[in-house]
């Protein structure tokens, strides 16, 4: 009696070894970049209806954005390029989930907590979907481990550039350290490391092989539209320069340490601190 034969140890994703017309992401004749710029397209369009016309509208969008990606990485896609758009499936996720959830009755500073836990669970699924190692979405301290700590300390300074530009309301009543640390703490997760854990951790690892070096690029853009919502052309263009200075850290050290630190002092400074100074 033949003995079967053992199961690979990484079983591939749906449609891996298989011929498809994207099986080079960037060759002559595939639609993929158009697809990718179609996405942006259709992100930055939905923040916007959700911001100036609808949010309902822009739900409706949002929700159909995650249908065409998820279509796509189920059916037409293979190898590098499915793995790219099944993280890009984050992107609208986060808006379904920040506006179809019921945080009326909850306070503000919860919010993150209770918007992010779920996308903390999205993020992780995607990770275990595209099979990335730890090394390659920076979670290690990395090679060049001293750069992180000028690198996180520039978030103090990227707060307070931002609060010139947004001016907004704090999250909590008072500048105490008993009614700050609670507010801080969730931002240093769900905003700090959750986010770049998506944008510079998975997305930026699955755009490397597709977009090489526009990569970074492409997530920036797209981190930069879903903040469409504050309705400031001025902070567009710069979170769309953080997020490219966060991108070029990242894979300059392979690691997210110094960019969630500076993501999470950035918006704590923004809503925690300089609101009351």
């Amino acid at each position: 009696m033949r003995k079967p034969e053992p199961l690979p140890a990484h079983l591939p994703l749906p449609g891996e070894g298989q011929p498809d017309e994207y099986a080079s992401p960037l060759a002559p004749g595939s639609n993929l970049p158009r697809l990718l710029l179609l996405f942006l397209l259709g992100v930055a369009a939905a923040e916007w209806v959700t911001a100036y016309l609808h949010p309902q509208a822009g739900l409706l969008i949002h929700g159909a954005l995650l249908l065409f990606v998820f279509l796509h990485a189920t059916f037409r896609l293979q190898g590098p390029a499915q793995k790219l758009m099944i993280t890009l499936g984050l992107a609208p996720l986060i808006r379904l989930v920040s506006l179809s959830m019921p945080l009326a009755g909850f306070q503000l500073t919860y919010w993150y907590a209770l918007i992010g836990f779920p996308l903390l669970v999205s993020a992780y699924l995607a990770w275990r979907l595209t099979g990335f190692r730890r090394e390659d979405l920076g979670l290690a301290l990395g090679s060049q481990w001293p750069l992180q700590i000028p690198v996180a300390l520039s978030g103090l300074g990227l707060g307070y550039l931002e609060y010139q530009i947004l001016e907004p309301q704090p999250l909590v009543q008072g500048f105490s350290l008993a009614q700050a640390w609670l507010p801080a703490a969730v931002l240093l997760v769900f905003s700090g490391f959750l986010e770049e854990f998506i944008f510079r951790g998975l997305m930026q690892a699955a755009a490397a092989p597709v977009l090489k070096r526009l990569g970074v690029v492409y997530v920036s853009l797209l981190f930069a539209a879903l903040h469409i919502g504050y309705m400031s052309a001025l902070d567009l263009a710069f979170v769309f320069l953080v997020g490219l200075f966060f991108a070029l850290v990242v894979a300059r050290t392979r690691s997210l340490v110094g960019v969630s630190l500076a993501h999470a002092l950035t918006n704590i400074a923004l809503f925690l601190i300089l609101p009351f100074l």
